[in-house]
């Protein structure tokens, strides 16, 4: 027996599968924006990449921290630890770009050669 006491046909069978099929798009969706502030902090090289990251995953409990995030990945975020120089800082960037799974830009790839040979 199938809806209102009819047997279901091959549209109703149809009709099943695309909005399984649209519901796994929305979510698949969904997925890609929560992520989309730490991808492109990633790629941008940004300090505080991790950051901004867990803020763009946790943003689904509101979107004002998703908001944030998407404007604090495209910050440039140049900030200098006073515990670290300008040299030691760019490779603790690298560090963790590498750890985060991005490539890192040829400048701060230079300046951490530079500050390994000396």
């Amino acid at each position: 027996m199938g809806l209102l006491g009819q047997p279901l046909g091959y549209y109703d069978y149809l009709t099943f599968v695309a909005l399984i099929l649209l519901l796994a798009a929305v979510m698949g969706l969904f997925l890609f924006i929560m992520g989309l502030p730490g991808r492109i902090a990633i790629k941008r090289n940004h300090p505080h990449a991790e950051a901004v990251k867990i803020m763009g995953w946790m943003g689904f409990l509101a979107v004002v921290p998703w908001v944030h995030a998407f404007m604090w990945a495209f910050h440039d975020g140049v900030t200098v630890d006073i515990r670290r120089g300008p040299d030691e800082e760019k490779d603790a960037i690298r560090k963790d770009i590498e750890r985060l799974g991005g490539t890192v830009k040829e400048e701060y790839q230079a300046a951490s050669d530079e500050t390994q040979k000396s």
